[in-house]
């Protein structure tokens, strides 16, 4: 009988991060109104929110910390973000907004820290997230909407590297070999 493998649960929640952060990074790039901002919700909750945090949870019990608090930790950014739009906006402030993007950009620091001594693929994935939510911060705080457009711009750059981190987990699992390198 052959030994069972253990399923790798991280293409789950790169896929579910990247799916989502392309869709909210649309509309903050200005390439999409904001009143297209329920289909980022609805993916939030589902794909970014719950795929992301069943991810994490699977990590944890392959003993992976990192991935454990990176899904579990954006999959619960996912929700909380679907939540406040959808229930909790109302008489908001943007610099609040902007407080809460900018300790998202410290939780992601500390963890593209410790992706110096992982794969390139993930590093390149946080290296362009970290800027990412820092610039949103500055955006929401100062009411600039170029600086929320620029972060905009580097989501897609960081979903883009996430979708192909993602594929080619999958991709390199189903061939047996590396055919796209990570």
């Amino acid at each position: 009988m052959a030994e069972k493998k253990a399923i790798n649960p991280a293409p789950l929640g790169l896929s579910g991060f990247a799916l989502t952060t392309w869709l909210l990074s649309m509309v903050n790039a200005g390439w999409f109104p904001g009143a297209d901002v329920p289909m980022v919700l609805a993916a939030a909750f589902a794909f970014g929110g719950t795929a992301q945090f069943v991810a994490g949870v699977a990590e944890g019990f392959v003993g992976n910390g990192f991935g454990f608090v990176a899904f579990c930790g954006y999959g619960a950014f996912w929700w909380s973000f679907a939540l406040f739009v959808d229930f909790f906006a109302k008489g908001v402030g943007g610099p609040f907004v902007g407080w809460y993007l900018l300790l998202w950009g410290v939780f992601t620091t500390y963890l593209w820290i410790a992706t110096w001594k992982k794969g390139r693929a993930l590093m390149l994935v946080f290296t362009a997230l970290v800027p990412t939510f820092y610039l949103l911060a500055a955006g929401a705080l100062t009411g600039n909407s170029g600086l929320t457009v620029f972060g905009g711009y580097l989501g897609l750059i960081t979903a883009a590297l996430a979708f192909y981190l993602a594929g080619a987990e999958v991709i390199n699992e189903a061939w047996g070999r590396v055919v796209l390198p990570v």
